[in-house]
């Protein structure tokens, strides 16, 4: 005997709910939407989807929660950077009150920034060399900004994010660490120099590796 939820159930709600959310995710794929562009209007996504308009109103709902979206009053609804919003932030407040759980971040965050080094001092473009000397001879690097540098000279994006995601749990935890001018000097002729392995051995030197594990 097969069971069916009955239209308007909670489990027929949650399917349609799941569902136009997998179907506006893909609409923002196919449309090529990127951070700052506008979603097509609630109406749009109704007939686009062949769904009720509660269903969409109720998935954007869930989208402006998770800080991938916003709506501007009168003007429409629009995606987000999602590095930009706070609930990476909340997410951490909970997840990481175990002491493993923080360890095991500490060491994360630091191979995937080793990772990002080597990567970086591959891959870096000039317009990117440009950038970091700049402001390493001005002074006006941190932590955080030169780590951005990197992530992006990786051109990977998805390490970017990771990164990201990262940095912003850590942060929440411990704050955003620093390092002396000398360090991102060392750093910049490294790089340039696309010297993998001085670099690597600059990072060993001024940020030990926290491993959460004992041999």
């Amino acid at each position: 005997m097969q069971w069916h939820a009955r239209e308007g159930s909670p489990v027929k709600d949650a399917k349609v709910y799941i569902e136009t959310l997998e179907q506006i995710r893909r609409i923002i794929r196919e449309d090529g939407l990127v951070a700052g562009d506008k979603l097509p209007s609630e109406r749009e996504l109704s007939e686009r989807l062949q769904v009720g308009r509660s269903s969409v109103r109720e998935a954007l709902r869930a989208l402006e929660f998770l800080g991938i979206i916003e709506t501007r009053r009168g003007e429409g609804t629009y995606i987000k950077d999602i590095g930009n919003h706070q609930l990476i932030n909340l997410l951490g407040m909970f997840i990481l009150q175990d002491k493993r759980a923080k360890a095991d971040l500490a060491e994360t965050k630091w191979l995937i920034e080793q990772l990002c080094l080597q990567l970086a001092c591959q891959r870096w473009q000039e317009k990117d060399l440009a950038w970091l000397k700049k402001n390493v001879r001005q002074k006006s690097m941190n932590y955080e900004v030169f780590f951005q540098w990197v992530t992006m000279a990786t051109h990977n994006y998805l390490l970017e994010r990771i990164w990201r995601v990262l940095h912003n749990f850590s942060a929440t935890i411990s704050g955003t660490g620093s390092l002396p001018d000398v360090f991102y000097e060392k750093m910049l002729e490294a790089l340039a120099k696309r010297d993998e392995a001085v670099v690597t051995e600059i990072w060993k030197t001024y940020v030990r590796p926290p491993l959460s594990k004992e041999k």
